[in-house]
């Protein structure tokens, strides 16, 4: 198979025997098989529109089940292994989010020859989510964001060879044909070339009618800067579209009403729609498929072309269409909801997270556009229903599902309660610019910051006069900038280059701390030393990683010693940083590990992992570690939690974290082959974020927990000692912090929580057993006094404000009154300004407080009418004694004011007061 030229992977014996022949397609220019000697197109969109609309080609129509299971059972007696879906959230890849497709679920591992396969050959139906066509879910009649990609594969190594092109197009030709009971003569096969998740290789796109069903890629190449690298192993690629291929069979007028039916129908009949005629839904979908519906107006071009061919106006074409369109979005995006809600994707503000809750809101805003009172639960409850039928195990996780949308929802709603606010400031500053439209990096940016949708905006904007243009791609773009995960960068080691350089050819280092992490001294030799950096054969240092920092302590030889203040690995290569002179090479040395930071270490770390695994079980299966640091003082666990944890949680969480100390359950460390480990514990072991090398290092604390991890651990859970939780941190939306400390360092916390006590109840007068007794009476006389207190304060601003009214005096119109008050407050002016307002229309009084340096100035309703602003009053009495004021007609403060300053002030508000009744004549 090594070696195959291009042109000969697309010359198949299928071809030779049923008397394919390879045309170009005058079209689009590519070369394609087909039985028809004549045809002149390749038969894929846009070159032909769909012909199967209306009339199915297949011998009887599908379901999605069917559609899955005969596809699986053909491929089952054609000799290849079912093997079960994997989740959709890809925690075993560092570049992705999500399973886009079913060789996601084998890169890089297997199809790089790192791993054998869980079986070859092997078929499986794999859910998987995309959002790159998300604005066209719904409208074009085929794209969705949640489909099932069922597939063979073989996976074929220079010392195994299952099949490759031939047998795949075989197989191909007869599942189609045999099962489905297409004419052979309808099937065309294209020739294209595939690349994605750094692999590469030609490939048949499978083409009937119009709609490509499948692809066929011979996947033999690496892509690495841009070139193609032969790949040692060569694997067969298939794709077949679940939903596309039960739409072929049946006929229906687009993707929706074949593989989405019952969500379909029950959200027509909630919302009391009557769908549209099947003759425009069709031909909508014709129409999408044979122009380009992606970018900036293709929906549009393809509105305005039926509107034409219907001879409706454009406007009641797309009253008509907006309705059913929004509906197929919602059973489309309900569905991708359940997958990710399910496996473990908790909605936030980053990362997967993003994007959930981008499909959320729309779902929300799409319920709103029909005027649906369909709470986000009940909707999802309807789809969980569907799909519990095929994977029954998403109905285990109901409660944290529908938890999640129910407090989703209720967030969405509190944004648009502050959006009105939002967007009124925004769109004051599009008009500070002079601009009568809404640019879209303002549509972009009030969606990133705030989650408001485009089209709410766009409703708000309006009403205020400005033009709001929604770009057709605007949720495609924004998914763009957010569905890549970005590789995790650790931190470089701390190297001067030219050291870097000499150790990477050192042989990789005897990692000793693996073998007994209770090994606090040993021996070795020295590889490297210069610069401060020291390299031995062998080290019982445990090197920083995993969050768990490295080991300190001391190197000693013949005549010398230094200390050891980090630990780093490069490649296989451990280096300590020294403090000290430094041996020379060849030297055999003695190393003293800090065998009390590394027992606090191992303590905190075997402790993470018995919270992680409470977590789990008190909160639910969404729970998943986000990072973690394992200090000797304290330790901190981030987990993803839809809320915010409650003080009742996180009590249980340590009584359910210490319960397992207690149980003194072994701590098992051991390694296993990458694909084992993953067939007998799953995913849930990438708690860490990926893992790289064929050989995993499994921690497994009995039934509780267990990990791929890299760090020392306790040999039992008794050792790890007491687990004290000391507080919860939301570090981000999503993301719950545990900080917690064990063992030694959780005593010592416990004794300081003691001691602190003891000195409050020192305090009180009592004693430690009483002083929540003596602490609740304490707050009772608190209380009592503070309520004393306002009264006094209450009866102090009647008298303050009586006293004003009687002193003051006319000034013009309206009268004054001018206080100074050495002890009073703010809100004890506020007060009385409230008072003689009431008391008295007509009065303008001044207050000021030499204690806080502040002012308060208040009209009455009739003084303001008569043209006083209090406001202004404030501010020219604030210039005059070195301070800032303003406010509004009826009450103006001042701050930051100079006491000495502020007396002088205070003898011009007569005439400042002038002033102002001046300006408020000449402004009438």
């Amino acid at each position: 198979m090594e070696g195959l030229a291009f042109s000969t992977i697309y010359e198949v014996e299928l071809f030779k025997e049923k008397g394919y022949v390879r045309r170009k397609c005058k079209s689009c220019g590519r070369a394609f098989w087909t039985l028809n000697p004549e045809a002149e197109l390749c038969g894929d969109q846009p070159c032909v529109p769909y012909s199967f609309l209306g009339k199915p080609p297949a011998s009887k129509p599908l379901t999605p089940a069917e559609t899955r299971e005969k596809f699986l059972s053909f491929f089952e007696r054609n000799g290849h292994k079912r093997i079960a879906k994997y989740p959709v959230v890809a925690r075993w890849r560092d570049d992705v989010y999500f399973v886009g497709a079913s060789i996601y679920n084998f890169q890089p591992w297997v199809t790089e020859g790192y791993i054998p396969p869980p079986a070859n050959p092997l078929t499986i139906s794999q859910p998987c989510i995309r959002f790159t066509d998300i604005d066209l879910v719904g409208r074009s009649g085929r794209h969705l964001t949640c489909f099932e990609m069922m597939a063979h594969h073989a996976f074929n190594t220079p010392e195994k060879q299952v099949y490759w092109n031939d047998e795949t197009v075989r197989l191909c030709f007869e599942f189609f044909t045999g099962e489905l009971g297409i004419k052979p003569e309808l099937i065309n096969f294209i020739e294209d070339m595939w690349s994605g998740g750094g692999n590469a290789g030609e490939d048949f796109e499978v083409v009937i009618q119009g709609i490509e069903v499948a692809t066929l890629v011979f996947m033999h190449y690496k892509t690495l800067d841009g070139e193609l690298k032969p790949l040692r192993n060569m694997t067969v690629d298939t794709g077949y579209g679940l939903e596309r291929i039960a739409w072929l069979t049946t006929g229906e007028p687009t993707v929706y009403d074949a593989a989405l039916k019952p969500v379909v129908e029950r959200l027509l009949k909630i919302a009391g729609l009557k769908p549209p005629p099947s003759t425009l839904l069709a031909e909508a979908s014709r129409l999408a498929g044979i122009m380009n519906v992606k970018g900036e107006g293709g929906m549009k071009a393809v509105k305005a072309e039926l509107a034409r061919r219907f001879r409706e106006p454009l406007e009641e074409l797309e009253k008509l269409l907006k309705p059913i369109e929004t509906v197929y979005a919602l059973a489309d995006f309900s569905k991708a909801l359940i997958f990710m809600l399910g496996d473990g994707v908790v909605p936030s503000n980053a990362e997967a997270g993003y994007l959930a809750r981008l499909l959320i809101r729309k779902i929300l805003r799409g319920l709103d556009s029909l005027g649906l009172e369909l709470p986000l639960p009940e909707l999802l409850q309807f789809q969980l229903e569907e799909v519990s039928k095929d994977y029954p195990e998403y109905l285990e996780r109901r409660e944290t599902i529908l938890e999640m949308a129910e407090v989703e929802e209720a967030r969405y709603r509190e944004t648009l309660k502050r959006g009105e606010s939002i967007v009124k400031r925004v769109l004051g500053e599009v008009k500070a610019r002079r601009l009568n439209r809404v640019p879209e990096e303002v549509l972009l940016k009030l969606y990133d910051s705030h989650g408001l949708t485009p089209d709410y905006v766009a409703q708000l904007a309006e009403k205020s006069g400005f033009k709001v243009e929604v770009p057709e791609d605007f949720y495609s773009r924004i998914a763009e900038l957010h569905q890549q995960a970005s590789r995790p960068q650790e931190a470089a080691p701390p190297l001067p280059s030219e050291v870097e350089e000499e150790i990477s050819s050192l042989k990789p280092t005897v990692p000793l701390f693996y073998e007994d992490p209770y090994l606090w001294e040993f021996e070795g030799q020295v590889l490297y030393a210069d610069k401060g950096f020291l390299v031995l054969d062998r080290t019982a240092f445990y090197a920083e990683a995993g969050g768990q920092l490295s080991d300190v302590g001391v190197i000693r030889w013949p005549g010398g010693e230094a200390k050891v203040l980090e630990v780093f690995k490069v490649g296989g290569v451990i280096v300590h940083r020294v403090e000290g002179p430094l041996p020379e090479r060849g030297v055999k040395v003695k190393g003293f590990v800090d065998g009390e930071r590394r027992r606090s270490l191992m303590s905190h770390h075997t402790a993470t992992h018995i919270l992680l695994g409470a977590a789990r079980r008190l909160l639910g299966n969404h729970v998943w570690q986000h990072g973690a640091l394992k200090e000797p003082s304290r330790a901190r666990l981030d987990i993803t939690h839809y809320v915010r944890l409650t003080d009742e949680q996180v009590a249980k969480l340590e009584e359910m974290a210490n319960r397992v100390v207690l149980e003194n359950i072994p701590v098992e460390v051991f390694w296993l082959p990458r694909e084992e480990a993953e067939a007998r514990f799953g995913f849930r072991i990438y708690q860490g974020g990926v893992v790289p090398g064929r050989e995993l290092r499994i921690v497994k604390i009995g039934e509780w927990d267990v990990e791929a991890c890299g760090g020392t651990h306790c040999k039992t859970t008794g050792e790890v000692g007491p687990i004290k939780i000391l507080r919860t941190e939301r570090i981000q939306d999503g993301v719950e912090r545990l900080i917690f400390t064990a063992g030694m360092a959780a005593v010592k916390a416990f004794q300081r929580d003691a001691s602190k006590l003891k000195a409050i109840a020192s305090l009180t007068g009592g004693s430690v057993e009483d002083l929540e007794k003596t602490v609740k009476g304490l707050v009772e006389e608190v209380k009592a006094a503070r309520k004393e207190a306002a009264r006094l304060r209450e009866k102090m601003a009647r008298q303050a404000a009586e006293s004003l009214r009687v002193k003051a005096k006319p000034v013009g119109e309206v009268k004054l009154a001018v206080e100074l008050f050495e002890d009073f407050r703010v809100e004890d002016m506020v007060s009385v300004a409230s008072q003689v307002s009431r008391m008295e229309p007509l009065l303008v009084a001044v207050m000021a407080s030499t204690v806080e340096g502040r002012l308060v100035v208040v009209a009455g309703d009739e003084a303001a009418r008569r043209g006083v602003h209090a406001g202004r009053l404030a501010s020219l009495l604030a210039s005059k004694a070195g301070g800032k004021g303003g406010g509004k007609p009826t009450i103006g403060q001042a701050g930051n004011l100079n006491p000495e300053l502020l007396r002088e002030a205070l003898t011009q508000a007569e005439g400042l007061l002038k002033e102002v009744l001046g300006a408020g004549k000449a402004e009438a």
